[in-house]
């Protein structure tokens, strides 16, 4: 009679436990978000996009600096010491003063040309800026649905270690007296350690996401609890786009690509204006000397230049000519990746897509009312302790595997959206 009223204990427990059974934080205080409203916290805080916002604004300045003209420039001398007279700066018709202006001619369109590079920098850097937030954005919503689903399979491991533990403390009230066998006692503690040891593991991992999210959105102090509509991301099908439609889209949308392409034609435009420094320029003179020459009151006017003899900038001409083979073949590396990539992105999205279709929509309550009937016979002494156990470890186990399979599908999707550069699946 006593070994009965020990079970039932046992069997309210896990009743009571599983019904206020919630996933453990760390944190004190929690932020509960859903998709659109962390990436609107992503592109109003994060910090990596306002230094690259900033990067732009120094690429228009250098813009505004290409435009500008040489200066130009004024030169004045007047005599320190007249040896005949003996006088300290001697003036009036006793007195020498000689000056000259003069102004760089900039020849072969330089100037037009660093303009070129000024605005291409410029483009690159804006393209460098949409390509940060595609890259970001991605680690964020993968981050975002990997925390989600781990939270579920958390809430398994709560539930059952609260539920161990209390079995095992009222096992050890009975110890000792003979009701209950100390091997019985000893598995089941080492059932609870396992998986205090696993959740501890789980634990870990969300927190370490947790860390990564936060970073991205630039929050802190607060445990993110994701809100996301399962049934909406159920109804995604990978394959409802053609595939030639997700590669010609990314052709056109991969800011990875345009930067590739751009990255040619500052190449280029580099080359030109190397060509073009082999040209001197020219500058042009006025002076006046007052009696320093063969006249008094000498005007003057001329022009000097660089004679391209020995440095006709060779070795830049040529190292930039480089260039241009360097950048032409990242690029195409970088057009021949994408359809690969979109190509295995599809492939493991189908291929998630099917396992999780080949599973029974049901089965996860039809488990759950399995549990209750398991109880039940347990209650009734058809079923032993450690058999209901293991019964649970397997609801356990496939909850984890659901929750794995739910993700993988999920991650799969935003692998496309992110190959793409467009969010066809949102």
């Amino acid at each position: 009679m006593l070994i009965k009223t020990v079970r039932l204990f046992v069997i309210y427990l896990f009743f009571t436990i599983n019904a206020k059974g919630q996933s453990a934080t760390f944190q004190k205080d929690s932020l509960s978000v859903s998709i659109d409203s962390a990436e609107h916290l992503f592109l109003e805080n994060n910090l990596m996009l306002l230094a690259q916002k900033y990067n732009i604004d120094a690429q228009k300045a250098l813009v505004l600096q290409a435009k500008l003209y040489p200066n130009p420039n004024i030169n004045y001398n007047h005599g320190l010491y007249h040896p005949d007279l003996k006088k300290i700066f001697a003036t009036g018709s006793d007195g020498e003063s000689a000056a000259s202006l003069s102004q760089v001619i900039i020849l072969a369109r330089k100037r037009n040309k660093q303009i070129q590079i000024a605005e291409t920098n410029t483009k690159l850097a804006e393209y460098q800026f949409y390509d940060l937030i595609r890259t970001l954005k991605y680690t964020l919503r993968v981050d975002f649905y990997n925390i989600y689903f781990l939270q579920q399979s958390s809430k398994v491991y709560a539930d059952e270690i609260r539920s161990l533990q209390q079995v095992v403390n009222a096992f050890e009230q009975q110890k000792g007296k003979g009701y209950i066998s100390e091997k019985e006692v000893m598995r089941i503690k080492a059932q609870l350690y396992g998986l205090q040891s696993e959740y501890n593991d789980l634990i870990n991992q969300i927190n370490d996401i947790q860390s990564e999210l936060r970073l991205v959105l630039q929050i802190k102090n607060y445990y993110i609890k994701p809100i996301v509509d399962e049934t909406h991301l159920n109804e995604l099908k990978a394959d409802q786009y053609p595939i030639t439609a997700l590669i010609d889209t990314a052709y056109i949308e991969r800011t990875d690509l345009k930067i590739a392409r751009t990255n040619v034609d500052l190449s280029n435009q580099v080359y030109s204006l190397q060509k073009a420094l082999a040209t001197p320029d020219i500058t042009l003179q006025a002076g006046y000397d007052k009696q320093g020459s063969y006249i008094h009151h000498f005007n003057s006017i001329g022009f000097s230049m660089d004679i391209p003899i020995f440095n006709r900038n060779q070795g830049n001409i040529k190292s930039a000519k480089s260039g241009i083979d360097i950048s032409s073949t990242f690029q195409k590396f970088n057009e021949a990746t994408v359809e690969e990539q979109i190509s295995r992105a599809m492939q493991k999205a189908i291929d998630n897509q099917k396992l999780y279709q080949k599973m029974d929509p049901s089965f996860s309550k039809d488990f759950e009312k399995l549990v209750h009937e398991v109880i039940s016979n347990y209650q009734k002494r058809n079923l032993g302790l450690l058999e209901f156990i293991d019964f649970y470890d397997s609801y356990k186990q496939n909850t984890l595997q659901i929750n794995a399979m739910k993700f993988n599908k999920i991650s799969a999707l935003e692998d496309i959206n992110f190959y793409t550069a467009k969010n066809f699946f949102n």
